[in-house]
């Protein structure tokens, strides 16, 4: 009797744990397979981040001026034609998609880390250290970071570091919101408690207990800030504050095309359509995520 008794606890934990048995990983892709426009938007992504990556691998020289061949329609040879300088347009779209991703990229993981590390330390002590970096939150979250950055990017020397670096400083304060929030729901459940019982250092449950378990929230942040950081640093190239010449982004071309609009439009749709197909990819994959990621939501 008891051993039959001691059978059925030991297989009710079995079951729990295999019910448990999941990860994020196999959430999000469950989620991607299942959803048809998850699935097209990630595969958008794969075609222009591994064309971007095998941009060397294009015949033409994206900076090399040939006066003879400018503004030269769609052919064979030149896929997207060329722009007024006579230089290879999809090449030139595929070294601009480097450029725009790597700043995508390389803000998005600036933001995650200056973000998870204010909004960790703040939720997780509490009292008048939460107070102090809630309110420099606050500070950013008030400033128009727009015209600031125009301002930051006129004042410093134009460079891809520079363009990262301001990006990062006006983005990471919504990242440190949504991770304060997750910590104090984390930090109070009973294995952080325990884990404070057995001696174990505030660095360590931050590191080990507590941002393992906000990931959730800091992978949908992470998707959604490359999409803006993109948007943004094409806002920023179009007006001539981003990307330097002879280097091309996607907004820098679209700054270029402005002049011949009316005579070659295309020069202006094909980035275009680049910037808008790359946010609104991110952007689905963000809600995706969401779905995934979200207890509440997750079937």
């Amino acid at each position: 009797m008891v051993n039959d008794k001691f059978k059925r606890i030991e297989k009710k934990k079995k079951d729990a744990l295999i019910s448990y048995d999941h990860s994020i990983w196999k959430d999000i892709k469950k989620e991607i397979l299942s959803n048809k426009v998850a699935l097209i938007s990630m595969i958008i992504l794969l075609i222009i981040i591994v064309a971007s990556l095998l941009a060397p691998l294009s015949p033409y020289d994206p900076n090399k001026i040939d006066v003879a061949d400018k503004l030269q329609g769609i052919s064979s040879k030149h896929w997207f034609g060329t722009d007024e300088y006579g230089r290879d347009y999809f090449t030139r779209a595929l070294y601009g998609g480097r450029i725009s991703l790597m700043v995508g990229f390389c803000s998005m993981i600036m933001t995650i880390i200056i973000g998870t590390v204010i909004g960790v330390t703040s939720g997780y002590l509490g009292g008048k250290v939460d107070m102090l970096l809630m309110r420099f939150t606050d500070i950013f979250l008030a400033l128009p970071s727009m015209l600031l950055m125009v301002v930051l990017n006129t004042i410093l020397r134009p460079s891809l570091v520079t363009l990262i670096a301001v990006l990062s400083l006006f983005s990471w304060a919504q990242v440190a919101r949504i991770t304060r929030a997750e910590t104090m729901s984390v930090k109070e459940r009973d294995f952080v408690t325990a884990a404070k019982n057995l001696g174990a250092s505030g660095f360590r449950i931050a590191t080990e207990h507590i941002i393992p378990n906000i990931m959730g929230p800091v992978i949908v942040a992470a998707s959604l800030g490359i999409a803006n950081a993109i948007l943004m640093e094409s806002s920023l190239s179009f007006l001539g504050l981003g990307v330097q010449i002879p280097q091309a982004s996607w907004g820098s071309m679209l700054q270029s095309a402005q002049g011949h609009i009316l005579d070659d439009p295309m020069l202006a749709v094909f980035p275009g359509v680049l910037i808008l197909c790359t946010v609104l990819s991110f952007n689905l994959l963000g809600d995706v995520l969401r779905t995934a990621l979200e207890p509440k939501i997750v079937k």
